[in-house]
């Protein structure tokens, strides 16, 4: 058991995890920052006969009560993406929730600061200016970043100050009584 050709299999394998290793350990996670919450304020109603509004969104709420995202593309990350890009996706799970509402989603601002040695770098953070539908079993683009540039040494991306705006549709006296939920779930990933 002790011969040449177990000694080279050995040296491989323990290579080959090697150079995983040093692969998982260059790639950084991709980490979206969720500040603030939403809590919709339907009213009771009060007559026979009457339905509620239907639609309500959290546009109202400012300063400390918005929903801000933020988070970093580690160079690590843009590196493999090249000039690809990457996008933010986003999916609802249920807490409960009642299918007969839409959960939908739109950003106002946002910002884009470059870290690290780059030559002619430019961020930007595109689309997500309109309502999107936010589906229960797959993922949906809510926006994508473009960059470009010459990367260096030590890059990374950080995006700031993408306001959140959360709609909710189709809620009726139709629906039974009761308190619904979501979870938004928001994942970065090449575009």
């Amino acid at each position: 058991m002790n011969g040449l050709f177990f000694g080279t299999t050995l040296i491989k394998r323990y290579l080959y995890t090697f150079i995983l290793f040093l692969i998982s350990n260059g790639m950084e996670a991709q980490v979206v920052n969720v500040s603030g919450s939403w809590t919709a304020s339907i009213p009771s109603i009060t007559e026979a006969g009457t339905n509620y509004a239907g639609t309500y969104d959290n546009t109202a709420n400012t300063g400390t009560n918005q929903i801000i995202l933020s988070g970093t593309l580690p160079g690590s990350f843009l590196k493999v993406l090249s000039s690809s890009g990457a996008k933010m996706t986003m999916h609802y799970a249920s807490n409960p929730w009642n299918t007969s509402m839409t959960l939908s989603a739109k950003r106002t601002g946002g910002t884009t600061t470059i870290h690290g040695v780059c030559l002619l770098c430019t961020a930007s953070i595109n689309g997500g200016a309109s309502y999107i539908p936010i589906p229960q079993a797959s993922d949906v683009t809510f926006v994508t970043f473009t960059f470009g540039g010459v990367l260096g040494l030590g890059n990374s991306v950080t995006f700031d100050d993408i306001v959140l705006l959360l709609q909710v549709s189709g809620v009726s006296v139709t629906i039974p009584a009761g308190t619904y939920g979501a979870r938004v779930v928001f994942t970065i990933v090449a575009n």
